[in-house]
């Protein structure tokens, strides 16, 4: 069973809506590779992304802002025969996104930000106190590449 390509849009944003978490990978100033797994909100062309105000990834992400971000979903094992190891495979429906991270201060900008991480994770209607907006690390990828693969579907 080949990979299949994704490139139609309503497809790929429908892959990254089943997703809880996603995984942003970046480059350290030693040239290593850093991947942390976050909460995101998703409009088209653009990721949202949230947390503390300070730590590694945001001093990475300060000087390297070129992210690759990955979303899969849909993992089932699947096999031929199962008693022989090589037969068996995982099926999976993934997207995999570049784009520039960019931090968001204006605090309008953040509102929407927040709410499109909340409206990922809820449908309930929900309010963010000023203290709380004014002191998180809100970021935003708007999005430059986009693909997305599927197997065994």
């Amino acid at each position: 069973m080949k990979n299949r390509p994704i490139t139609f849009e309503p497809d790929l944003t429908a892959i990254i809506r089943k997703c809880s978490v996603c995984n942003v990978s970046m480059v350290d100033d030693e040239g290593l590779p850093y991947v942390v797994p976050m909460n995101f909100g998703y409009e088209k062309d653009v990721v949202y992304l949230h947390s503390a105000p300070s730590g590694k990834k945001i001093d990475i992400l300060k000087q390297h802002p070129d992210v690759c971000i990955s979303f899969s979903t849909d993992h089932q094992l699947r096999w031929q025969s199962s008693e022989i190891a090589c037969s068996y495979s995982m099926k999976y429906r993934s997207v995999i996104l570049y784009g520039q991270l960019e931090f968001v201060d204006d605090f309008s900008e953040k509102l929407v930000a927040l709410e499109s991480i909340m409206r990922q994770y809820t449908d309930q209607v929900t309010r963010f106190s000023d203290p709380a907006v004014n002191q998180v690390c809100v970021m935003k990828v708007n999005v430059r590449k986009i693909e997305g693969r599927a197997y065994g579907y």
